[in-house]
């Protein structure tokens, strides 16, 4: 009973991100298509974070149905899983590893050794180094705005508040994670993606 009441009140927020998510992709083409003439941008990966997932893993030698809870990780099945969409299963689950504002963010593929080793699971992120409190106190909003336009990256904020304690600083090194998590074997690396534009809710 309460164990259920959880599933489906996490089933709920997640229908709720996956709605909000299509909609902010909605505004986005429409931006798009003021901007360009063209909306015509396609979604390459919608994926769930922070959740739980009843799934079937092999558990001292014998498959067993269990409840995944990946919280601050995503998956990262391995080609040919059937969970996965069919325009991946022949390279295995994108695993996207977002950095900060101001850093690089990763794609990476799911591999069999995340099915042994970690219930098929990865970071979600490099984590933070600091608290939102204390990323405030080390760098002003106009100090980070103008840092970022240095490195050629625009933002747009809500709140200067909103921007600082998502600083870069307070966040560890994403590409020091990544560095781990591919040698580990736990996901592969793909590509790299350098930040342009950052909008902050």
């Amino acid at each position: 009973p309460e164990g259920q009441d959880y599933l489906k009140a996490m089933a709920a927020a997640a229908n709720f991100a996956f709605a909000n998510r299509q909609m902010i992709t909605h505004w986005i083409r429409e931006a798009f298509e003021r901007v360009t003439g063209s909306g015509a941008l396609a979604v390459v990966y919608d994926v769930c974070h922070n959740i739980a997932k009843e799934e079937t893993h092999k558990v001292s030698g014998s498959s067993r149905k269990v409840l995944v809870h990946r919280k601050g990780a995503t998956r990262a099945f391995p080609k040919d899983s059937p969970e996965i969409p069919a325009d991946y299963r022949d390279v295995g689950q994108p695993v996207l590893i977002p950095g900060s504002m101001g850093t690089c963010s990763y794609v990476l593929v799911g591999t069999e050794k995340a099915m042994e080793e970690t219930f098929g699971s990865c970071c979600h992120g490099a984590g933070r180094a600091k608290s939102r409190h204390a990323a405030k106190k080390d760098i002003s909003a106009d100090a980070l705005l103008e840092e970022l336009r240095g490195k050629g990256i625009h933002v747009r904020g809500a709140s200067k508040s909103g921007l600082t304690e998502e600083n870069p600083k307070a966040y560890k090194d994403v590409s020091a994670v990544v560095e781990v998590v591919h040698n580990a074997g736990l996901a592969r690396k793909v590509a790299k993606l350098v930040p342009l534009g950052v909008i902050k809710g």
